[in-house]
């Protein structure tokens, strides 16, 4: 199947503007399977989420007919309000309106962001004609155990705003999660400024071998396209089966118990 990252700038809490913008882009993209785009795509990160959830059903809704415009899947995080806590929440949009949705786990204290929001309890797996994505979002990325490959995804879709102050580590790790998990990796970044940081973008597709399959320019609005090769991949792992050889794990709960994987 065909991914297909798309690297753009944010306007800071102007969601409308956003998708208008994001009409255009997407209009002059070749067919594809499925479309990333970054972590809160049409709000930009803001950690005060009772400013922009409202813009929720909004966004959600244009994902959905973007969905069923491009026959393909589209996936960016939105801002959520649900139960009365806010979620930095990942819609896997299908083009038959089906959404799931996974709530991002390691919140960025750094910036203010676990001060706000809630954090996800939940790892999720998706399959799209044929594809098994596991969902991640942006600093989910430095948790390698949380993308461990149990053998249940072929590929890890990272929205993210990652700054330029943290590029190294962005490149680094997307390369790292594709070969120590001997999977695809799609991660696409913002470019632009927010009120705190400034952003590259350096969006990329990663080959399980860890080469670039696919990446956007430096600051540039672009989009950018790989063919997932389901085949390859599982003559890759057999051949080569590395995760065999994995040291066992147990994710423990805040009271030391051990958690349901």
């Amino acid at each position: 199947m065909k991914g297909t990252i798309l690297q753009h700038d944010i306007q800071w809490c102007r969601p409308a503007e956003n998708l208008v913008h994001l009409d255009e882009l997407i209009s002059k993209i070749p067919p594809t399977d499925l479309l990333l785009l970054p972590e809160m795509f049409a709000t930009g990160l803001d950690n005060t989420p009772e400013d922009i959830v409202d813009a929720q059903p909004m966004i959600l809704q244009w994902m959905k007919q973007k969905a069923s415009e491009l026959d393909a899947a589209v996936v960016g995080s939105i801002a959520t309000e649900d139960d009365g806590r806010f979620f930095n929440r990942l819609h896997f949009v299908r083009p038959d309106g089906e959404v799931v949705t996974y709530d991002k786990r390691h919140l960025f204290a750094y910036g203010g962001e676990a001060d706000r929001y809630s954090r996800g309890e939940h790892r999720v797996v998706v399959t799209f004609r044929g594809i098994r994505f596991l969902l991640q979002v942006c600093y989910d990325l430095r948790y390698p155990l949380w993308a461990r490959s149990l053998g249940d995804y072929d590929c890890i879709l990272y929205s993210a705003n990652f700054p330029i102050s943290r590029d190294t580590a962005w490149r680094t790790l997307i390369r790292a999660r594709a070969i120590e998990n001997q999977c695809y990796v799609m991660a696409c970044n913002r470019i632009g400024t927010d009120q705190k940081c400034e952003y590259y973008g350096r969006s990329a597709i990663i080959h399980p071998y860890g080469d670039t399959m696919a990446d956007c320019p430096d600051k540039t609005e672009w989009a950018a396209s790989a063919i997932i090769d389901k085949e390859f991949l599982d003559h890759y792992s057999q051949k080569f089966p590395v995760l065999a050889d994995a040291d066992p794990f147990a994710l423990l709960d805040k009271e030391g118990k051990r958690r349901p994987w």
